[in-house]
């Protein structure tokens, strides 16, 4: 098993490291044709994406929380620099609602062993001892939800293997993570957008 866990993690830290050099090189690209500084530059290139271009990134917010690559930050503020706060904001939680859920359930058909592979031994050593104090367990989850810097895709993955029922996780996911996803896509969009308003002035 451990080899196993190896080997995964191994595949999880080339696909990191692969995914993190596209969103680099995609970015530089969208920076350099204007996409990210200009609202024309901008507008086209959604124009162009047609009615697709807000499903399709919702589908990349829900698989970014199912298979944890990158930092799910990463996504909500390309949805605030795209469609604006309140659209942004939209399609974030959408999505990021729909790959928790995803998630818990993936847990909850296949088992610990799968989160053990997802989320890797360390936290899952760190956070699973919690998992028989069902009580206790609900309540630490909803906190670290709530709070913008918690582990939240793995923590759905460890959800899905504790004694929670589904109806209760929807309520804590829907009810939860509002605040983080405002608080990472404003956030950080006002960081970027400082960078960029920096590097035209260069």
């Amino acid at each position: 098993m451990n080899k196993n866990n190896n080997s995964i993690d191994l595949y999880k830290k080339i696909l990191l490291i692969v995914c993190t050099a596209i969103t680099v090189v995609l970015t530089v690209i969208g920076y350099k044709k204007g996409i990210f500084t200009d609202e024309t530059q901008m507008e086209l290139f959604l124009n162009s994406c047609g009615i697709f271009a807000p499903l399709f990134f919702v589908f990349i917010q829900a698989v970014q929380v199912i298979i944890p690559i990158l930092p799910g930050a990463v996504g909500c503020v390309y949805g605030v620099m795209f469609w604006g706060p309140l659209k942004g904001f939209i399609f974030n939680y959408i999505g990021i609602c729909i790959g928790s859920i995803g998630a818990f359930l993936i847990a909850r058909r296949f088992g610990q062993r799968l989160v053990i592979q997802m989320t890797g031994e360390k936290f899952y050593d760190k956070y699973s001892k919690y998992l028989e104090m069902e009580n206790r367990f609900e309540k630490i989850f909803a906190l670290l939800i709530f709070l913008p810097v918690a582990p939240d895709d793995f923590l759905c993955y460890l959800a899905g293997i504790s004694k929670m029922d589904l109806k209760k996780f929807v309520t804590i996911i829907l009810l939860g993570k509002p605040a983080a996803i405002f608080l990472y896509s404003m956030g950080l969009n006002t960081v970027l957008q400082k960078a960029f308003s920096m590097l035209t002035q260069i």
